[in-house]
Order: structure tokens, then sequence, then C-alpha cells
């Protein structure tokens, strides 16, 4: 098999895939993994997540050349992920949803853009809808109006929609690559130095917004985030978080957006 270009171990990179209760997804990913070369089983580290469930044993059992990390409790999608980076050893770590799978080898783009400029932390790819439509996985870091835009009816309003098509960067997405605030954390690269520089994610997001907190650290410790034009992954995703702020997955989606704007504030518009 030809498998991405990989001069020495230092510039290999790893998968992480952190799994809970969706064990089919992961071996569909990893299918997807394996059907276009992108890595070889032994640097795809998947960690069972506290699921509670058959997870653990049906990774095993469909899956036992990958690398399985094993937890009893579900201390969140951050720690999962820090969890799955400690049992890497390569210079970039590719961190994938459960519900991604690759369709060529557009990824080597992303690595190609790591290896060219040692200023870049992360690379978010481009994530595509099932139809391949794009998903638009980086942005402007929210403000207040962003936020409202985004969980209101306001952005079907011409106004408030050209507003939150700067804020999705719809725009930018030509060339080889561009920089963004943050990259969507469903499928992207990290420089395993500057994971390491800011302590991985931050595990008091139990779940939501860590990806925009990451981004924001490594900025902040003088890396740059990037994204990779046509280094496709689907997303074949549900957005619960956009199921409404009194549903579950809505408030918590609104807790982490609290911590964050504690954290690290944020503009009015």
């Amino acid at each position: 098999m030809t498998f991405l270009p990989d001069r020495d171990n230092a510039g290999a990179c790893d998968a992480v895939i952190v799994n809970f209760r969706t064990p089919e997804l992961v071996v569909s990913c990893i299918g997807s993994i394996r059907e276009h070369d992108i890595l070889p089983d032994a640097r795809i580290v998947v960690v069972e997540n506290g699921s509670g469930d058959d997870s653990a044993a049906r990774l095993k059992a469909e899956l036992p050349e990958i690398p399985l990390v094993i937890t009893q409790d579900n201390e969140g999608f951050g720690a999962g992920v820090n969890l799955g980076v400690a049992h890497t050893h390569s210079e970039f770590v590719l961190i994938l949803n459960p519900d991604t799978r690759f369709v060529d080898q557009s990824f080597v783009k992303a690595i190609e853009l790591l290896r060219a400029d040692p200023t870049i932390g992360i690379v978010g790819l481009d994530l595509r809808n099932v139809d391949t439509s794009r998903q638009y996985s980086a942005r402007r870091f929210y403000s207040l109006i962003d936020v409202a835009i985004r969980r209101t009816p306001l952005k079907r309003l011409a106004p408030f929609a050209r507003r939150d098509a700067r804020h999705l960067m719809t725009r930018n997405w030509v060339g080889n690559s561009f920089a963004a605030d943050w990259v969507m954390g469903t499928g992207f690269v990290v420089r395993r130095a500057a994971f390491d520089a800011v302590g991985g994610m931050d595990t008091d997001f139990f779940l939501y917004m860590e990806d925009v907190d990451l981004c924001q650290r490594v900025a902040d410790a003088g890396w740059r985030v990037v994204a990779a034009v046509d280094a496709v992954l689907i997303h074949d995703h549900q957005r619960a978080s956009a199921s409404g702020p009194l549903s579950r997955s809505g408030r918590q989606h609104l807790r982490s957006l609290a911590r964050y704007v504690r954290k690290h504030g944020m503009r009015p518009f």
C-alpha cells in the first residue's frame, strides 16, 4: 500500500478517535482510513471513553489490529483526546470524530502545510457534508452578535446573513490554505509540540467549545491556525448543539460557551 509520504519517524502522523457509544461509526471511519491508505493501523489510537455499553468488546472484536485505550468514566471529549494523544509518538496528530470518513488522499495537503511551515500549529481539514457541500469548518472568533445570529432565525435576514457568512469565512476557501481564528475539532491536525506546549485540551470543557479554546491558546502561544482548502473529510453529522437552547445538548453548549467567555472574554460586535 502507498501511505502518505513519511520522511522519517519525526515527520510521521498518528490519529486519535474518541468513541462514546458509536463503535459502528469508529469502524466505518477506520475503514475509510484503510481504504484510502491514510495511515497504517499501528498509528491509529481509539479511545473508548467510558461508554458503559458493549463498545469496548465490539471495537476489540472488529478492530483487533487497532490500539485501543479504555477508560471507565466519561470525562468529556477533551479528556479523551488528551488520553489518546498521550499514546502517540509522532510529530503531528490527526484528531477525528467517529462520524467522519475519507474519500481520497487529499489529507496529505494538511501534512504538507505543517512540514513546510513550522509556525503552523493547527491545520483544519475541509469538512464536507455527505453531498460534498462545505460545512465551512474554519471560522472567526465569536462575538456576542455572532452567537445571537447563529442560534436564532436572525441569520435568515439579509444583513445578518452577511454577518454570519463573514463569521463562517465562506469567501476564504480559495487557494491552498488560509489563516483562521479557529477550526472545528471534528477533523484537524495538530503539531504535537504546540499541543504539549499549551497542555492539550482544557478538560473543563466537557463537550463543545474545546476546539475554539484550543485554537485560541495555540495562537496565544505563538503558532498559527490555518485551514487546508480541499483536504476533504466527509462529516455525516447531526448538529445536536443546534437542536435548541432548552435541549440537553443545547444547554451543554451554552454552559461551554459561558466558560469560554469567562476564560477568554468576547467582543460585543
